[in-house]
């Protein structure tokens, strides 16, 4: 029988007060897992508790700075003591800085890289002593599309998702003899409150010019939602994916299948 339950695990997802990662956490309570979370601001963690009651969902939420080791370690060690040990992990904290690579500091360049990559590589090694202890564990990275392509103003997303990628492959190969599966989602273009301004219908009734890039590009003829990405979630997270390790699943509406229409 395939097991897609995730009854009594604990899911650690960072970052996850609203979007991508409000939905994720919200399909694993459904299905059976305690919730965690974390953000960086203490108004972000209430919103996310505010949301989460709204839910139903008993859930922790952490104030917490992923980048910052020693914190992750902390919070990592309180969700052990006063909730269990995490099953599953889900590395969903990220930024995005839309600048041109020549006008980009360097600065910023290594704050997209510190959250969008280091920050999964701290709160990986964070959980996974304790996944080896008790024999299993789920991590799943939020590797982007821009693990694959490249775009105008996105060098440093681009760059960090790429080795994103990378670091899911290796995690994967040191750690799934331990049963430990990691994996990534590389979602495609989701309709969520950041990217509404770039959905908005303009004065002539038109579509903004990037929504109908997007529609252009994708073979489903939408933007993707949150929800979309809640049953591939579930089944990275689940025993149902016990034989499935280092893959990036992309939940992207067959964008990189498609080389796109044939101008008329």
């Amino acid at each position: 029988m395939i097991n897609f339950s995730l009854e009594g695990k604990v899911a650690l997802v960072t970052g996850a007060a609203y979007g991508i990662g409000l939905a994720i956490a919200q399909a694993f309570a459904e299905a059976g897992a305690k919730i965690v979370f974390n953000c960086s601001r203490q108004e972000t963690v209430d919103r996310g508790m505010k949301a989460y009651k709204e839910l139903g969902i008993d859930a922790k939420g952490y104030l917490c700075d992923v980048t910052d080791e020693e914190a992750v370690k902390a919070m990592v060690a309180d969700i052990e003591a006063t909730v269990g040990t995490i099953d599953i992990l889900v590395n969903n904290a990220g930024i995005i800085k839309r600048i041109p690579m020549t006008d980009m500091s360097v600065e910023d360049f290594r704050r997209v890289v510190d959250v969008d990559l280091v920050a999964p590589y701290i709160c990986s090694k964070a959980v996974i002593p304790g996944m080896i202890k008790k024999g299993h564990g789920k991590i799943i990275n939020i590797c982007s599309m821009m693990s694959e392509l490249g775009r105008e103003t996105v060098s440093a997303y681009a760059a960090a998702k790429g080795g994103l990628k990378m670091l899911t492959r290796n995690i994967c190969s040191e750690f799934g003899e331990h049963n430990i599966q990691c994996n990534g989602i590389g979602p495609g273009y989701i309709a969520t409150d950041q990217t509404a301004p770039l959905r908005e219908i303009q004065p002539d009734g038109s579509r903004h010019p990037f929504d109908q890039f997007i529609i252009s590009k994708t073979p489903a003829a939408r933007w993707g939602t949150p929800e979309d990405l809640m049953g591939p979630a579930v089944f990275l997270a689940s025993d149902a994916s016990n034989f499935v390790n280092g893959h990036v699943l992309y939940v992207d509406g067959g964008i990189l299948a498609y080389i796109g229409k044939q101008p008329k």
